[in-house]
């Protein structure tokens, strides 16, 4: 669960990235879901599309990117989403489709982030 703006600024550094093709608000010593992944458990990479990085007093904002921020993530496991149900009915043509399906996930916890090399969290 990702906390509201107001919680976060209170509680410390964030960034926001952009990873499998959605942003993400994250903290430090947090773990989140990402889609999948191609990294081995246990194992490490960085995210360099840093969108936003606030490290509790000053917000630096990218023009798309911020130059030289990188967030440090560890792969945790790797996981399926809840089960979705897709149901397709045509009225009055007796033609029914249900189909399941699971997204793959890999949940990560955020291990840094640095500005410029410079660890703020």
């Amino acid at each position: 669960m990702s906390p509201t703006p107001e919680t976060a600024a209170a509680s410390g550094p964030y960034a926001i990235v952009e990873a499998s093709g959605q942003q993400f608000w994250l903290q430090p010593n947090r773990y989140y879901d990402f889609d999948r992944v191609a990294v081995d458990v246990d194992g490490n990479f960085t995210i360099d599309n840093v969108l936003l990085v606030n490290d509790g007093k000053a917000t630096t904002l990218g023009q798309p990117y911020v130059k030289g921020a990188t967030v440090a993530l560890k792969v945790m496991e790797h996981r399926r989403g809840p089960k979705i149900i897709v149901y397709k009915m045509r009225p009055k043509k007796k033609t029914r489709r249900k189909n399941g399906h699971r997204q793959e996930l890999t949940r990560v916890m955020v291990e840094s982030i640095s500005v410029g090399g410079k660890a703020i969290a």
